[in-house]
């Protein structure tokens, strides 16, 4: 989408810090066959979305994986994704997949999010899939429905299901903007791990300037800016409460929205904040950084926001091509945007994300909080080939303690056509103090990934604990197409 490709040249240049190099500590999982959760797409005869001659679709591609585990019986996980991915947003549908054997085998189904699987025949693609469970098993499915790739008409809808994704309710619209001078972006969706019938629904609502202006004065504009966004559930997802700004309509830019909730029901919702001020201007220090804010109310009020760390993302860049000419032959991944876990016995937060810490080249950087997230420790690196780029991290703590992280990184790139990409899972047994990494699967030729403004896998990728074991949900490319696996990483 076009906003999007303003927010990542904006945030490619940041650099400053230096490289951690973690030390080993603990003891490996034994990791699971790789299982097919992806299957042939059932929505390729579908004619609806294209935006012109320019729009191109990936049939039978599955990307941007996510995943949620039934905290009332674990071996029921259900995962989401996209489904035939367009070049210039969003896709033909979002599918669902449920397993009730600890993820050893999946079945297909899908909300009807997009006009393709039989939604709204005003959304002809769907994107960003979300999904998570609350404290009483019922399942949340959120989805970003628009009408094209320039983002005329957006919307937020939620889907419920009470029997583990067999079946999925008519979607619910907490949100929806039909002038493009307010746009919709990035949501995503937590179910109250400490509450029945509760959950929250994130996401940055977007205004631009509404007068004819050049698409640079636009940019620069006071006008323009990102509101953090929330609404909350508290009878199951049969209604959602008025949408608010966590942020009080500060003059910020807060993408990559996601809330965690800590053992005492307070909320804590990370973000990016990528601008702040006007517009979208040359970074500064002071305007780009990683936040969070805090509610102890539910979410009805928020607390001021809270300064994690500088953001200093390197662009992601094929190794190949350090110099591209356009995002085209980038890889669009998440880099800046933030994946956070709580550990549910001690409150202590992790936040995750790629940093290139005063290189060109981005690493996987930790930060942890014991105090409710008012203070955090410095960013340090966890990947252990510090190297070309490591990227779409994401962060789970499991039920003994343990601290994982699932990520890819370009370590076994050559000069050979192609680009062989890994999965990597890390872990930590101390709290974060040291790490211990194990391959997943790989490699695979990111270069096979749809182009959709860079090689694109997604923008995040899925990792849930199942008691003390874990479960990685994440996308290869194989032949050419891309496809979406589990693996179990068991104690």
């Amino acid at each position: 989408m076009r906003l999007r490709t303003f927010v990542r040249a904006a945030a490619a240049g940041l650099a400053v810090g230096a490289v951690a190099v973690p030390a080993a500590g603990a003891a490996p999982y034994t990791l699971g066959p790789q299982v097919l959760a992806s299957g042939p797409s059932p929505f390729v005869g579908c004619p609806i979305g294209s935006a012109g001659p320019t729009s191109v679709n990936y049939p039978n591609t599955e990307v941007e994986p996510q995943v949620a585990v039934n905290p009332t019986s674990l071996e029921n996980i259900v995962g989401n994704f996209q489904q035939d991915r367009w070049n210039d947003g969003g896709a033909k549908a979002l599918v669902a997949v449920r397993s009730s054997d600890g993820g050893a085998s999946w079945a297909r189904n899908w909300a009807p999010f997009s006009a393709c699987s039989g939604g709204d025949s005003d959304y002809p693609r769907t994107t960003d899939p979300w999904v998570s469970y609350d404290a009483g098993g019922r399942l949340y499915q959120i989805a970003l429905s628009i009408d094209s790739a320039e983002l005329g008409l957006s919307a937020v809808l939620a889907s419920t299901s009470t029997d583990d994704g067999a079946t999925w309710s008519t979607p619910e619209t907490i949100q929806r903007d039909e002038n493009p001078v307010n746009f919709n972006d990035k949501e995503s969706i937590t179910g109250d791990w400490t509450r029945e019938e509760t959950a929250y629904a994130v996401w940055i609502r977007g205004s631009i300037p509404g007068d004819n202006r050049s698409e640079r004065s636009l940019q620069r504009s006071f006008a323009f800016r990102g509101q953090p966004v929330f609404s909350r559930t508290t009878d199951g997802g049969q209604t959602w409460s008025t949408p608010i700004s966590m942020t009080r309509n500060q003059n910020v830019y807060a993408q990559g929205n996601q809330i965690a909730v800590l053992p005492d029901g307070t909320l804590v919702n990370v973000f990016a904040i990528l601008f702040k001020g006007s517009g979208i201007q040359p970074p500064q220090a002071n305007q780009v950084f990683m936040a969070v804010t805090r509610s102890t109310d539910g979410g009805r009020s928020w607390h001021k926001i809270e300064k994690i760390a500088p953001i200093r993302t390197a662009l992601l860049t094929d190794p190949d091509n350090p110099n591209p000419t356009s995002l085209n032959q980038t890889v669009r991944a998440d880099d800046y945007l933030p994946d956070i876990a709580v550990d549910h016995a001690t409150g202590d937060i992790y936040v995750v994300w790629s940093d290139g810490l005063g290189t060109a080249v981005n690493n996987v950087v930790i930060t942890k909080s014991t105090d409710d997230g008012r203070s955090w420790t410095a960013p340090r690196a966890i990947d252990q080939a510090p190297g070309p780029h490591a990227f779409n991290q994401t962060v789970q703590v499991a039920a003994d303690g343990t601290v994982a992280v699932l990520y890819y990184d370009f370590r076994n790139n050559t000069p050979a056509p192609g680009l062989p990409t890994d999965v990597w899972l890390t872990q930590s047994t101390d709290g974060g103090a040291s790490w211990e990494e194990q391959h997943v699967t790989g490699p695979f030729d990111m270069k096979l990934a749809p182009n959709a403004r860079g090689f694109f896998l997604g923008d995040y990728m899925g990792l849930e604990a199942i008691g003390d074991d874990l479960l990685a949900f994440f996308a290869t490319t194989q032949g050419d197409s891309a496809n979406v696996y589990s693996v179990r990483a068991n104690r």
